[in-house]
C-alpha cells in the first residue's frame, strides 16, 4: 500500500540526488564520517551553499549529522537509497520485458532475403 508519505520521501530523495554536488559529497561520505570542513574542501562553493546542501540531504534523510563542541560531522544513511533504488528495479525490470518482447518479434518477423543481387 502506498501512503501520502511514500511519493514525498521519494521526491525528496530524487531530489537530493539530482544534484552533482550532492552525490559528490554522498560519494565522500561513502568512505566515512567527516568533519563540515573536511567535507567542504574539495569544493569551490562557500561554505553557506555546502550547507544548504547538507541541509537538502539530512531532509532527504540520507546524511545524518552530530555535533560535539564546536565541531560538526557528518555521516552517510545509505538505507533510503535502496528505497529509491527497489522503485528504479520495477521500471528496470518491465523496460527490459517490453524490449525481450520486441526482440523476439522482430526475430519472428524478419523479412525473408532472397539470397540474390537486387
Amino acid at each position: 500500500m502506498v501512503t501520502n508519505e511514500e511519493p514525498n520521501r521519494l521526491d525528496r530523495i530524487f531530489g537530493a540526488l539530482a544534484d552533482t554536488t550532492r552525490r559528490r559529497i554522498l560519494d565522500r561520505l561513502a568512505e566515512g564520517e567527516v568533519t563540515v570542513g573536511e567535507l567542504a574542501a574539495p569544493f569551490e562553493i562557500s561554505r553557506p551553499a555546502i550547507s544548504k546542501h547538507l541541509r537538502v540531504l539530512e531532509r532527504a534523510g540520507l546524511i545524518h549529522r552530530t555535533r560535539g563542541g564546536r565541531v560538526r560531522r557528518c555521516g552517510l544513511e545509505a538505507a533510503p537509497m535502496r528505497e529509491a533504488a527497489e522503485w528504479v528495479e520495477r521500471y528496470r525490470e518491465f523496460w527490459e520485458d517490453r524490449l525481450d518482447a520486441l526482440a523476439a518479434y522482430l526475430e519472428n518477423n524478419e523479412p525473408e532475403q532472397t539470397g540474390k543481387d537486387e
